[in-house]
């Protein structure tokens, strides 16, 4: 099944839920500011889209500047950042099947649910 990891606040991803409503398809609606991922989530992930920790991080986010940016930090430690940090994630993320997306831009999106 594909799921969104979604953050509704955010218009890109409300722009990624709609693409996935208009599919037709079914999906699930993880929204991981209410349900934090665990690290192994975010390990799952990182394999998928096939990046670094860093990669997934919105490094513009308040948090991140005040408490990381410019720090020599491990893949643990950035994601045990994100992990008690869900806002750090970059959104939208599709996931189908195997393969994954940041719906960055929203047409990203389409590549992995045709």
């Amino acid at each position: 099944m594909i799921k969104i990891y979604h953050n509704p606040r955010c218009s890109k991803s409300r722009e990624g839920l709609k693409m996935l409503e208009e599919s037709g398809k079914d999906f699930q609606i993880i929204k991981y500011l209410d349900t934090p991922l665990s690290a192994s989530e975010i390990k799952e992930i990182l394999n998928l889209l096939n990046i670094s920790a860093e990669e997934l991080v919105r490094k513009n986010e308040k948090i991140w500047k005040e408490n990381y940016k410019g720090k020599s930090l491990s893949e643990e430690e950035i994601i045990t950042a994100m992990q008690e940090n869900p806002k750090l994630i970059e959104r939208p993320i599709v996931v189908n099947n195997k393969k994954a997306v940041i719906g960055r831009p929203s047409e990203n999106i389409k590549k992995i649910i045709q």
